[in-house]
């Protein structure tokens, strides 16, 4: 006998799947912005920092790439109650996913420092950019739009991530299927559902990466002193 699909039961429970897309999304973006700032932290230090914190970075990125997003998030929901540590499992998703996220972010990040030269960065300060200025203009901006394309696309692994908090029972989207699963015995529709709901999320937060993209890296005008420069040069090369 074939089997006859029906959507009934899993859409008449929508504001599950709504509640669940809602943490979903809520845990994706405190996960990213935590990561990014991890990730950017630990790239500067590996890059231009002491020896002490380049060893310290690199047994922070080596430790978290290479084992598995399940097993940290296990260890830090199950293994730091006997250390006296009790997390949520709310709160034990968001850490592990933000540590993930920081230790490959970090090496994107660290590829894109590593394409801008000192010689950049000296010629800027000798302009009379401040420091600030100078990581800001040149190295910063510069070194993110090298590496937009490959951070977009691990920020969009880390969103589809999230689903693995499910397994400690945290407040997201595969849980809310899993037990819309278990009670309408609808397996194919409940995460037929899922996949079109998580494609939907990806597509949103791809949109949002090229919005910001565009804000980031449209055409500015450059700092006065570096305006003056360009200036003189042009100068320089009629004479």
């Amino acid at each position: 006998m074939a089997y006859e699909m029906n959507f009934q039961p899993v859409l008449s429970r929508a504001p599950e799947l709504i509640e669940g897309t809602i943490a979903t999304i809520e845990l994706s973006a405190k996960s990213i912005v935590v990561g990014l700032a991890v990730g950017l932290v630990v790239a500067l230090g590996r890059h231009d920092g002491p020896r002490a914190v380049r060893t310290l970075a690199t047994v922070y990125i080596e430790m978290f790439r290479n084992t598995p997003l399940l097993v940290q998030l296990f260890l830090l929901f199950f293994g730091l109650p006997f250390l006296g540590l009790r997390l949520s499992a709310d709160e034990a998703a968001v850490i592990a996913i933000s540590l993930n996220l920081g230790a490959y972010s970090a090496e994107i990040f660290r590829a894109g420092l590593a394409a801008i030269s000192k010689t950049q960065v000296e010629a800027a300060l000798a302009l009379g950019l401040s420091k600030l200025q100078a990581m800001r203009h040149v190295v910063l901006i510069p070194a993110l739009k090298v590496i937009y394309p490959a951070l977009t696309g691990q920020l969009t692994l880390t969103v589809l991530g999230t689903s693995i908090a499910s397994a400690i029972s945290a407040s997201e989207l595969t849980l809310a299927g899993a037990r819309i699963e278990s009670s309408t015995f609808r397996s194919l529709e409940t995460f037929l559902v899922l996949a079109a709901i998580y494609i939907a999320i990806t597509i949103a937060f791809r949109i949002l990466y090229a919005l910001v993209g565009r804000l980031l890296f449209r055409r500015k005008v450059p700092p006065p002193s570096m305006r003056a420069a360009s200036a003189f040069d042009k100068k320089e090369a009629r004479a």
